[in-house]
């Protein structure tokens, strides 16, 4: 197993571009996950969201999932590939139908960073184990019966 863990989070099917998301990935390669989020919060570009919805839930799963330390978190790689390709058509003059294409992009974001230290066992776990005795035939709960089904009433022939 490799020294350093990574979590990685894929955002696939973005609706944008890849080659404009990959302007914005760019900015934040290999920064930490804070520094990132800030800088993209400030870009005025329309992918920015996408990037940092990435970023934010590989911090997130990071977090909550495998015990990292949010503080330390560090974007280790940021990669935009192309998604599925949407073919559509413009009309035209004349009849025509031009094609385009809508394209989409998938993110990868991988995030590492140091594990939280772990709590010592609280002192209660420490104490020696008290020896347990068995109550003297504690009276049982009465057992409660369901509730009887009212009776069919018969149909006339």
């Amino acid at each position: 197993m490799a020294d350093t863990l990574v979590v990685r989070s894929y955002a696939k099917n973005v609706d944008h571009a890849p080659r404009k998301v990959a302007l914005v990935a760019s900015l934040v390669r290999g920064r930490s996950v804070a520094d990132a989020i800030v800088i993209l919060n400030h870009t005025p570009k329309r992918t920015a969201l996408a990037v940092r919805k990435a970023i934010e839930s590989a911090a997130a799963n990071a977090v909550n999932n495998h015990g990292f330390d949010g503080k330390t978190l560090t974007i280790a790689t940021l990669s935009v590939t192309t998604g599925t390709r949407l073919k559509r058509f413009k009309p035209a003059s004349r009849g025509r139908a031009l094609p385009f294409q809508k394209k989409t992009s998938n993110i990868l974001v991988e995030v590492t960073g140091e594990l939280k230290a772990k709590k010592a066992p609280a002192k209660a776990a420490e104490a020696p184990a008290k020896e347990v005795t068995a109550p003297a035939e504690a009276p049982k709960a009465a057992a409660k019966k369901p509730a009887a089904k009212p009776a069919k009433k018969e149909e006339k022939k």
